[in-house]
């Protein structure tokens, strides 16, 4: 079903590269332009977005054996990402059940128990409580009530999808909107993590626009990828996640080759965004294909996010072709930071002179008006049972 879907739209595309058209939004959308700097309004987000919905929060091959780890802070919630004994990932937060330090620097290891730096009680790698400094000298506890506190964690497709409130219903499938088959296709479950980089940015939503946006790669980017670039878009939306390909001459090369023996990595191309700060893209290196999952938090304020690059590779690369990736990551980490970074913090700096009262998405910018959709509703969800409403309106939408 996933290779026929993909066919379908591969299909669509092609007419319209070849008619020379895109799909087009009903009207041009206006959103306030305070909506990227408010700082109640940024409040709501942190805490209707991004502490209620699914985050893919990691990846299957960094959690490949029982007590590998990983430690992140995840828009200020220090979580600790394990893959138990028992073959299941699970995640916690990072805070011990004494007096709340936290247990593990952040980074990635492999354990078979996480000890406290503060007292010394330590967990296993299922979050059990399994060890008390002077046990007889503290006093008497019931161990089994005081393990790691547990975070909502389901693994699909190769990503381990998170939420950052304790006891919360992920509401995965309801979420994914049966997107999770076609990011399946990408063979992300196969994959190694090769490179990690980080790099600071401007309001999370400003930062964001940018990944669904292909208006403005051969303009921004004259000076590195763009000219190679068409700037029109077609977007494909699962619910909130879209996928955004090109009608250019690269679909053009292999369109009337028999559709049977179009590739997988043909016609699942395109940049793929999980809502809401996900963005997937493949590039090719010596050794074979390579992605960057962009992984975008927003930071301690409304002006500022943190993007961390993690790229995968369904290889294990010699150090030849190691050092062909880490060429491709100082490239991307350029692009993104001197380039679309560099000019989102100048459109954060503009818009809170309250000179635009408004930002425009026009009818060929179909996934950011989408996208701020998405956040508005679910903004505007107060309690569980609005935003359940919201996930349920949010089914498969595909572009003509």
């Amino acid at each position: 079903m996933s290779r026929e879907q993909l066919v379908e739209l591969a299909r669509r595309t092609i007419s319209h590269a070849r008619a020379g058209t895109v799909p087009q939004a009903e009207a041009v959308l206006e959103v306030p332009a305070t909506n990227y700097f408010d700082p109640g309004r940024w409040r709501l987000e942190m805490d209707r977005i991004f502490k209620r919905v699914p985050l893919t929060l990691g990846f299957s091959g960094e959690l490949s054996e029982p007590g590998d780890y990983r430690a992140v802070d995840v828009a200020g919630v220090p979580v600790l990402m394990v893959r138990g004994t028992d073959g299941v990932a699970r995640l916690f937060v990072n805070t011990c059940s004494h007096r709340g330090a936290q247990i593990m620097e952040a980074g990635t290891g492999n354990t078979r128990r996480f000890t406290c730096p503060y007292h010394a009680w330590s967990y296993d790698p299922e979050g059990a409580l399994v060890g008390i400094l002077d046990r007889d000298e503290f006093g008497e506890i019931d161990t089994s009530c005081h393990g790691l506190t547990e975070l909502p964690c389901e693994e699909r497709a190769g990503l381990i999808f998170g939420g950052l409130t304790p006891g919360a219903e992920l509401h995965l499938d309801d979420f994914l909107c049966g997107y999770e088959s076609m990011l399946d296709t990408l063979g992300l479950a196969d994959c190694n993590v090769v490179g990690r980089q980080s790099v600071e940015g401007p309001n999370w939503k400003v930062a964001y626009d940018g990944y669904l946006d292909f208006y403005h790669l051969p303009i921004l980017h004259k000076d590195t990828f763009g000219p190679d670039y068409s700037n029109k878009a077609i977007y494909d939306a699962w619910g909130p996640h879209q996928r955004v390909t090109s009608p250019d001459h690269r679909i053009l090369a292999w369109a009337d080759s028999p559709e049977d023996e179009w590739s997988m990595r043909r016609i699942n191309s395109g940049v793929w965004t999980i809502f809401p700060h996900i963005s997937i893209a493949r590039f090719d290196v010596d050794g074979g294909p390579i992605f960057m999952l962009s992984q975008l938090f927003p930071g301690a304020d409304p002006d500022t996010s943190v993007t961390t690059q993690h790229f995968l590779a369904p290889f294990e690369p010699t150090d030849e072709q190691q050092q062909g990736i880490e060429k491709q990551m100082d490239f991307l980490l350029h692009v993104v930071r001197d380039e679309d970074y560099y000019t989102g913090r100048r459109i954060q700096a503009a818009l809170k002179t309250g000179a635009k009262s408004h930002v425009m998405f026009g009818r060929n910018e179909a996934g950011g008006q989408r996208f701020h959709g998405f956040v508005d509703s679910l903004v505007a969800a107060e309690d569980d049972a609005a935003y359940r409403a919201v996930l349920a309106r949010s089914e498969a939408v595909f572009q003509p």
